[in-house]
């Protein structure tokens, strides 16, 4: 879970938004600097291209569309480098998905 030291960073355009990690995201909040959602499951700690769904929460609900907004009652807030981090997930799937057959 992020701390409150950890800068927030937008998955979409990648900037370090003016808030701690500690804070919560509501439903409709978005990034200051190119509008994405923020409470979506792009910017959520259980979001990972590779699993099923693409989350690591068994419990959660499929939801489609990973970057709008959503009411996923397991979301947690990826602060400083978990967001940096799934940009290097999307380039190994893009990568995987070149190479099968």
């Amino acid at each position: 879970m992020p701390t409150n030291h950890q800068p927030i960073v937008c998955y979409a355009c990648k900037r370090t938004l003016e808030r701690n990690g500690g804070e919560k995201i509501h439903k409709n909040e978005e990034c200051s600097y190119c509008y994405a959602d923020l409470h979506c499951c792009r910017m959520c700690e259980f979001y990972d291209p590779k699993a099923y769904n693409q989350c690591r929460e068994p419990n959660a609900e499929r939801i489609v569309e990973k970057e709008k907004a959503n009411y996923c009652d397991y979301f947690i807030l990826k602060g400083g480098e978990g967001n940096q981090g799934s940009q290097k997930d999307d380039l190994f799937s893009a990568a995987d998905s070149l190479f099968k057959n």
